[in-house]
């Protein structure tokens, strides 16, 4: 599966440990995503993004945030002068969902636009 055929996908409700996705899902699903890692507790996957300036960078912030409105999946989100922060997980799940891929895969597809 590439990040295409994730990103083609749109987010569902997902509640319970039973949508927690494993190590080695995690694992299959991060190769498929450029740049984007585990955080240390495995529970997020991140990646930090440059711009040229904050213009840029707050009209990236501004099509993730519809992005995610759309999907009703939200990301932590950190951000200055020319760079952003992304952290996906899902709180319902205690952990990472496909939801979060899903989305990690639509922010990259805004970005190949």
């Amino acid at each position: 599966m590439s990040y295409a055929d994730l990103a083609s996908q749109h987010c569902t409700p997902r509640k319970g440990k039973e949508h927690a996705l494993d190590a080695a899902q995690v694992s299959t699903l991060l190769a498929q995503l450029p740049g984007w890692v585990a955080s240390a507790d495995g529970k997020s996957i991140v990646k930090d993004f440059k711009f040229a300036n904050f213009h840029h960078t707050l009209g990236f912030i501004n099509a993730v945030g519809f992005m995610a409105n759309h999907e009703d999946h939200h990301p932590d989100i950190e951000a200055g002068y020319g760079h952003c922060h992304l952290l996906w997980s899902t709180h319902d799940v205690g952990g990472l969902s496909l939801n979060d891929f899903i989305c990690a895969a639509r922010v990259e597809a805004l970005l190949a636009r």
